[in-house]
């Protein structure tokens, strides 16, 4: 011991014989800190290589102080986690992942000869957007690449090609049907500009989805003759996780292949989600069934107050349909509420009926045929609901494709609520090998464009040497309503509670498109705001408009937003004349002046 009021000092040849044993003595040694999450995320990497190693928790340790100094006089590393490989000094987190990926590791753990071989440098599971995105940038930079796509048929049977929701059963088909509904009511609109028809006009749903049907037999077809061009190898079969970095795939006729890869990507998307009552897979469609629907779907109650809810009934009730929406709570929850009440209201006046705050509870009756009893009872009391329609379409929300895929046998987390992927900040799930992307990630937006750039630039990040990752910070999307609405940056709610009502300033106005004066239709309906931060320079942080073409309007919008667009450059702005747009280069009129935003001629 030593004497009263001194310290002991370190024993610091028997510290670094120490060092040096644990070493030589460990295939991986790693001096880490149980507190530390770059050295638990080193530990996940080995773990899920298999790889058993020992790991001395320096903060546990009595001499952990100590020891890392010893550390960084032979290392010149003074961080941890701190890596040797079978006496190899391979570094902290960064360069032990850096190893890893340029195959270094494998070759320090054994002879590289005695390793047999990946059969791919990547697996992507999923053949939607963002996944062929995904699987052409890295066949384009020169990796060996599979990948596995299938669709499990809806409860009705619906199926379809390769390309995912997007292109098959979502964005493209809902647009066209969007259009169809568009020209009707310029059909109308065309007598008040003198065109003169005596033949009655009707539509025709069979004609309408065939031709839709066509267009995306051609993109299916488009995709495959893409993947055999950059050499990607295309399954149609169904890919679940068997060991680490294996899978079994089963194609439809339960044959079934097995495979390996180096990396892999999640790319698996979402599913419409069903009631959970009786009668609901045996007698509803979703929006899996609709856009190849061999039928008219004649009268339709729409239940659900989400996007593709309300896209569905707007152009549904467009080709003369009588259609109604049965809401649970509010329309459109996670977008601007303001523009989501007056989409609302603007489907009412054009004979879309609402039901508001009702739920399905019973069996949904299957009557005469193609007409189904529904019966429904109020969220805040006893009032029961009953009417006939020939179709019920369920579109309440969609879950993740993650759970019958065999995460849990290589120890991928998901969060078990809603069955989304956690992942970085680089699409890294919790398994080093395995990455994610588009509608399966949490707490990310679901829409097909984020998914191609996530895809590209994951693809670019792993082989190409880029560093640029995916922004998810104001994204542009448009809800395609029969009153389009787009949007970018922060709903006004949003914007109240992340700022403080205090320190916004919202401008807005009415505006009525040249185009509808002469119809005489829908005259201040159209609105267009914007929210500004005040204390920076009055920086536009939300984009809304809801009018024709909103779209497009957005678009452009979008990267004036990224560039840090603000109310005075917009003020500074000549707007183009007479167009939509333009609204947003003379808004003078604050909500906080209370001020009539009415317009009264152009």
């Amino acid at each position: 011991m030593p004497p009263p009021g001194q310290t002991q000092l370190p024993d610091w040849d028997g510290l670094k014989l120490r060092v040096r044993t644990l070493i030589a003595s460990h295939p991986v040694m790693i001096f880490s800190k149980s507190y530390c999450p770059y050295c638990n995320k080193v530990k996940e990497l080995f773990r899920s290589m298999r790889v058993e190693y020992y790991a001395l928790e320096l903060d546990l340790t009595d001499d952990g102080p100590s020891i890392q100094q010893v550390l960084a006089e032979l290392t010149n590393q003074r961080t941890v986690p701190n890596v040797f490989v079978n006496g190899t000094h391979v570094g902290g987190c960064d360069s032990t992942y850096q190893a890893y990926h340029d195959g270094s590791l494998q070759k320090l753990l054994g002879d590289s000869k005695d390793v047999e071989p990946y059969d791919y440098d990547l697996i992507i599971i999923g053949g939607g957007s963002g996944g062929l995105a995904c699987s052409k940038e890295a066949a384009a930079l020169g990796k060996k690449v599979m990948v596995l796509d299938y669709v499990v048929p809806t409860p009705l049977g619906t199926s379809w090609g390769l390309g995912g929701t997007c292109v098959n059963v979502g964005c493209i088909p809902k647009k066209l049907m969007h259009q169809a509904a568009l020209l009707g009511q310029a059909l109308q609109d065309s007598r008040k500009y003198g065109w003169q028809y005596e033949e009655q006009v009707k539509h025709n749903w069979e004609i309408m989805v065939e031709a839709i049907q066509n267009y995306i037999g051609s993109l299916n077809w488009g995709y495959r003759v893409s993947l055999r061009e950059k050499s990607v190898t295309y399954l149609n079969s169904y890919g679940e996780f068997i060991e680490p970095h294996k899978i079994k795939a089963t194609n439809r006729k339960g044959q079934v292949t097995y495979h390996t890869a180096e990396t892999f990507v999640l790319a698996t998307g979402e599913r419409p989600r069903y009631l959970g009552i009786p009668g609901d897979k045996e007698y509803c469609i979703t929006s899996d069934d609709l856009f190849s629907l061999p039928y008219c779907p004649g009268k339709t109650l729409v239940v659900g107050a989400s996007y593709v809810a309300l896209e569905c009934a707007g152009f549904l009730a467009g080709l003369g349909l009588d259609v109604t929406v049965m809401v649970r709570s509010i329309l459109l929850r996670g977008f601007d509420q303001e523009m989501a009440e007056k989409i609302g209201a603007h489907m009412e006046t054009h004979g879309v009926k609402f039901i508001r705050k009702f739920v399905p509870v019973e069996q949904l009756e299957e009557g005469m045929p193609g007409r189904l009893k529904v019966t429904a009872e109020s969220t805040e009391g006893p009032e029961i609901f009953e009417e006939e329609y020939n179709t019920v379409l369920i579109a309440i929300g969609r879950d993740a494709c993650t759970r019958n895929i065999g995460l849990e046998t290589i120890g991928v987390k998901i969060n078990e609520k809603n069955g989304k992927v956690p992942v970085n900040d680089e699409e890294q799930t919790n398994v080093p090998y395995v990455y994610a992307i588009g509608d399966i990630l949490d707490g990310k937006l679901e829409l097909t464009p984020v998914a191609i750039q996530a895809g590209r630039l994951l693809a670019r990040r792993l082989y190409g040497g880029s560093s640029t990752k995916c922004d998810y910070i104001n994204v542009p999307t448009t809800v395609f309503t029969p009153l389009e609405y787009g949007c970018c940056g922060l709903a006004e709610e949003r914007a109240i509670e992340e700022y403080g009502k205090q320190n916004l300033e919202v401008y807005h106005s009415l505006f009525w498109p040249l185009e509808w004066t002469i119809p005489g239709r829908d005259n201040n309906t159209c609105y267009a705001k914007i929210i500004c931060s005040k204390h920076d320079n009055n920086r536009v942080i939300g984009f809304h408009v809801l009018g024709p073409n909103a779209g497009e309007v957005t678009q452009g919008f979008a990267a004036a937003i990224k560039c840090g667009l603000t109310k005075e450059l917009l003020d500074e702005t000549i707007g183009i004349h007479p167009t939509c747009a333009e609204v947003f280069t003379t808004m003078d009129i604050t909500k906080s002046s209370g001020q009539d935003i009415t317009q009264r001629g152009c």
